[in-house]
């Protein structure tokens, strides 16, 4: 594996390791259905504020959400909504199925 093969591997292993935690899966989720300011997270979550702040760091850094500063208060969008049709997939793997998506060849598989 060439080098420049190597670092893009790396970087898709670092959203794959942003999402590896439940908590930061649920926020994403949560983000998916609109933007929602640090507060509102908290309050979703049930955790203090800086274990919520660094939840966000870490999917901000991975690209996959961005933030808002409103005077006083910080918003959160998703920046990157194919990932809820990843989780979507996610979750039907693991609840025991395998999705039809997973079933189909990908377009121009075999031609």
């Amino acid at each position: 594996m060439d080098t420049a093969t190597r670092d893009r591997f790396h970087r898709h292993a670092r959203v794959f390791k942003a999402l590896g935690h439940g908590t930061r899966l649920f926020m994403v989720r949560e983000l998916g259905r609109g933007e929602r300011c640090v507060q509102d997270l908290q309050q979703l979550v049930g955790s203090d504020i800086s274990t919520i702040s660094k939840h966000l760091s870490v999917l901000r850094e991975a690209g996959l959400v961005r933030d808002d500063r409103r005077g006083n208060q910080v918003f959160y969008s998703l920046s990157a909504p194919c990932v809820l049709e990843f989780m979507t997939c996610v979750e039907g793997v693991a609840d025991g199925g395998a999705p039809q998506a997973l079933l189909e060849a990908p377009p121009g598989a075999g031609s």
